[in-house]
């Protein structure tokens, strides 16, 4: 039986090859009706695409990794989404892996990335990692890597939230509602995002009179409800009530609400709570909790362009892209009271 080739399905849809071959990458440049025409050519004539024939004359596998910390953040799920679906856009496929924040099961995932010669590899960084130990792992098929949402390096690329510019919205926000004292809550605690977070209230309280305390080490947790409920214990357990508990994201904040209220405490009310991050689940709260907004889908969007980017010209110089964050101001903080 002789085999259908995409020469076969272009000239029976009566389009170009190359039309054709751009409909099997999922680009978004050919109409759909012209896209539907050539599928339908396909399927009627059997034809059927070897991708790794395809991906052997190209020198290219035509697929992107990610390894991210924890899916189970609403926050990283946006972020995955996001960028899957612009690798979809340009023709790649997605391999996504999870390091659970642990940078041996990082480093082995950054091996299995390799092993499958991708073409690029987003990390969102384990807390801990190290350029010499990433990149003695890359260096050896060359493959770029793009940081996001976090950095351990500036020499590789980074986009990611401008996380020092989010902390100061945040902490001037608070100033205003006359508060006395503020802590942070949760986060991993050698993380980039939790280190310039902290920078950012800091500069933005100095002058406000808020007593701040950036050293309380009970604060640093785990970044999920898990890790709220257990930071926000702490503290309250040290005999510490601040006026306003800043979350180091709104998974954490979830948990802050459940373990005030298993204190007979009521968030908004007795003690305001702000976060970052600013997940679609921060206004269905209640009270709807005040959050910087750090816009996951953009970030990704400009991550996977930066990536594609990167592979089309290796030589460029390190890049490094800051999303402008934006401070949603709800219930949560807006209708708290300073105590008298």
């Amino acid at each position: 039986m002789k085999t259908v080739t995409l020469n076969d399905v272009s000239r029976a849809a009566g389009v170009s090859r190359s039309t054709a071959s751009l409909v099997l990458r999922g680009s978004p440049k050919i109409p759909e009706t012209t896209a539907e025409r050539v599928r339908l050519a396909m399927t009627e004539l059997g034809y059927v695409y070897n991708r790794h024939a395809a991906n052997m004359r190209r020198s290219e596998s035509m697929t992107l990794g990610l390894i991210v910390t924890d899916i189970r953040n609403p926050y990283f799920a946006g972020l995955t989404m996001t960028i899957e679906e612009a690798a979809h856009t340009a023709g790649y496929t997605l391999l996504v892996g999870y390091s659970r924040d642990d940078v041996e099961r990082q480093s082995l995932q950054l091996e299995t990335m390799v092993q499958q010669q991708v073409d690029g590899i987003l990390l969102l960084p384990a807390t801990g990692s190290e350029l010499n130990a990433v990149c003695g792992i890359i260096d050896r098929s060359s493959v770029p890597v793009l940081q996001v949402a976090r950095y351990f390096s500036e020499e590789l690329d980074y986009v990611g939230p401008d996380n020092i510019a989010a902390g100061q919205q945040l902490a001037r926000h608070v100033s205003s509602l006359g508060a006395a004292s503020a802590v942070l809550i949760g986060g991993p605690e050698r993380s980039s995002a939790r280190t310039e977070r902290i920078e950012g209230l800091e500069t933005g309280f100095t002058g406000s009179g808020v007593v701040f305390d950036s050293s309380l080490s009970a604060a640093a947790t785990t970044n999920n409800a898990a890790g709220g409920s257990e930071g926000v214990a702490r503290v309250l357990d040290q005999g510490i009530w601040p006026d306003c508990i800043i979350a180091y994201s709104d998974a954490v904040a979830i948990g802050i609400y459940a373990e005030l209220r298993r204190r007979n405490l009521e968030p908004g009310r007795d003690i305001s709570v702000a976060s970052f991050d600013d997940i679609a689940m921060a206004e269905l709260l209640l009270p709807p909790l005040t959050s910087v907004s750090t816009y996951p889908e953009l970030i990704g969007h400009q991550a996977a362009e930066l990536l594609l980017n990167r592979i089309r010209d290796p030589s460029l110089r390190p890049q490094r892209s800051l999303v402008e964050p934006a401070l949603k101001i709800r219930a949560s903080t807006a209708q708290w009271r300073p105590r008298t």
